[in-house]
């Protein structure tokens, strides 16, 4: 992003930040919240939250970690204590809809972990210096998408076996995966877009524009 701070980067009448934290303040299911960032930008996200009015939950800031999975350590460790389930969600995905989030924590209630996706819309081949040895088939093929919720004592048990085996994964799935227990696939929306490049703040801003 050119240096610039995608979390507090402006989106439509607000900010990514306001705009995520609107939407999670819809879904009944969510009873706080927990921003994980980095210390240097602590006072700025607290000012941003200050700045906010009649959220419906307490929210808690902290201190990320050197790691994607360090930092969500942190987050659950921040979590209140009497937090039987988590619902980790990357701050820039504006787009997410409360529909969406209550859908994927019914089916994390059911089954104990749960992510949204969406069907890949492209044939996806695997590449080797160069070459493709493979072609996947397209009907298995899901992006993954989140919020990803979990249990939280199914989660911490990832948590501890990925500490003690010294893997670092980059996707929340993928740990509690690597205890056994089975992931289910919840379908989301294709809106549901992650900021990345500067291209995508503008797809972001359509959609908006869209949803008015």
């Amino acid at each position: 992003m050119g240096g610039i701070h995608k979390i507090l980067h402006p989106l439509g009448n607000s900010s990514v930040l306001e705009t995520v934290l609107a939407k999670f303040a819809a879904a009944n299911s969510i009873l706080s919240t927990v921003i994980v960032c980095r210390e240097q930008d602590q006072p700025e996200f607290e000012q941003a939250v200050r700045q906010m009015n009649g959220l419906p939950f307490p929210v808690t800031i902290t201190p990320g970690g050197a790691t994607r999975q360090e930092s969500v350590m942190h987050g659950v460790s921040a979590a209140p204590t009497d937090c039987a389930y988590i619902a980790i969600h990357d701050g820039a995905r504006p787009l997410i809809s409360p529909a969406d989030i209550e859908t994927v924590i019914a089916a994390a209630r059911e089954t104990g972990a749960a992510t949204l996706g969406v069907p890949v819309k492209d044939t996806i081949k695997t590449v080797e210096n160069g070459i493709i040895p493979d072609t996947p088939e397209r009907a298995k093929l899901w992006h993954t998408q989140t919020p990803q919720v979990f249990r939280r004592d199914l989660y911490e048990k990832a948590m501890a076996f990925a500490a003690q085996q010294g893997k670092d994964y980059t996707d929340d799935c993928q740990l509690v995966e690597a205890i056994g227990q089975p992931v289910t696939m919840t379908a989301g929306s294709y809106r549901n877009i992650k900021l990345t490049t500067p291209e995508d703040f503008l797809v972001a801003e359509a959609f908006l524009r869209a949803e008015d």
